[in-house]
């Protein structure tokens, strides 16, 4: 190893490699004694909040700033001291109508506290600071998934879960009067197969806290299948109290299409099928018509097994 680190080709080699890395020490040095342009961020927390506010724009701003400086500055400002939260005196700045605005000046003196002194401000944003609180007001509403689900060809969506399935909002009186529910993020899914959870955060509202700010989202899928639920019963409605509807058949059909889980949990009790006597009363056919009006979550495309029936009225037994 000596023999081979002293040979005149490696002796050569390490000397360019020093000096290599010496002309790169040289020009760094170079480098960051130039004057350059960096933005960095500088994060804002709001303290002295009275026991009784609640601040529904959140306790925490952050400022895009740009500066000018040396390179060792800048260095100083990215892995430094900017990175510690710089504070604002909440009753300082709060109005009594829940509202509270940190100007461009004193935005531009809290950042500037911190800067040295041969460091320019080129430019912050945003230039001044809006939040807002209320005195713990607040209400329960439901969440919505804000999106589309889309399942892979012979599945489709059966359940769609929000877990909390609602949240509580906090803002003023005027706010919490005009919304009467919360979305969530937007999210887009396609080719569902499998049962699927996600976890997204509740769309922000300006002027709005939410607690909690993020739930789980289950999409469940199943297996489409054509169907048929038999004898489902005829019922007469708007029938005079002294008469009675027989049809023939007095029991029908319904097909449709569903998942094959939620078939197992179907059954005739939950349709309704039903002859409107206001329609047929006055009718000399003697055919009357036959309207599905109830059935079970979870189904599409129901059609009955036959749209009229033939019927008898007949008089009830004193």
């Amino acid at each position: 190893m000596k023999n081979l680190l002293l040979s005149r080709a490696n002796r050569e080699f390490l000397i360019f490699l020093f000096f290599f890395a010496l002309s790169g020490a040289f020009w760094l040095m170079m480098r960051l004694n130039e004057t350059s342009e960096q933005e960095v961020r500088v994060v804002v927390r709001y303290t002295n909040i009275r026991k009784n506010a609640v601040l529904t724009s959140g306790e925490t701003d952050t400022l895009r700033v740009t500066i000018s400086d040396k390179g060792f500055n800048i260095i100083s400002y990215l892995y430094g001291q900017v990175h510690r939260p710089q504070e604002i005196d909440f009753a300082a700045f709060a109005n009594a109508d829940g509202t509270g605005i940190v100007g461009s000046s004193e935005v531009k003196k809290i950042v500037s506290k911190e800067l040295l002194a041969s460091t320019k401000i080129i430019s912050i944003k945003p230039d001044r600071l809006t939040f807002f609180y209320n005195n713990g007001e607040s209400k329960r509403v439901p969440v919505l998934f804000k999106g589309t689900a889309t399942p892979q060809q012979l599945y489709f969506v059966s359940e769609k879960k929000v877990t909390p399935d609602s949240v509580t909002i906090y803002a003023s009186r005027q706010r919490l009067d005009s919304i009467k529910a919360v979305y969530t993020e937007e999210h887009n899914y396609s080719n569902l197969r499998d049962t699927l959870i996600v976890t997204t955060s509740i769309a922000a509202i300006n002027g709005v806290k939410t607690i909690p700010d993020r739930v789980n989202v289950t999409f469940v899928t199943d297996v489409l299948a054509e169907v048929r639920i038999d004898n489902i019963p005829i019922e007469g409605i708007n029938m005079p109290d002294n008469k009675v509807l027989r049809t023939f058949p007095a029991k029908t059909s319904v097909h449709f299409v569903t998942g094959t889980k939620r078939y197992r949990n179907i059954s005739t009790a939950d349709f309704r099928i039903v002859a409107d006597y206001a329609e047929f009363g006055k009718s000399t056919s003697q055919k009357c018509n036959i309207y599905l009006t109830t059935m079970p979550k979870g189904i599409s495309n129901p059609r009955l097994e036959v749209s009229q029936v033939d019927y008898l009225i007949e008089e009830k037994q004193q």
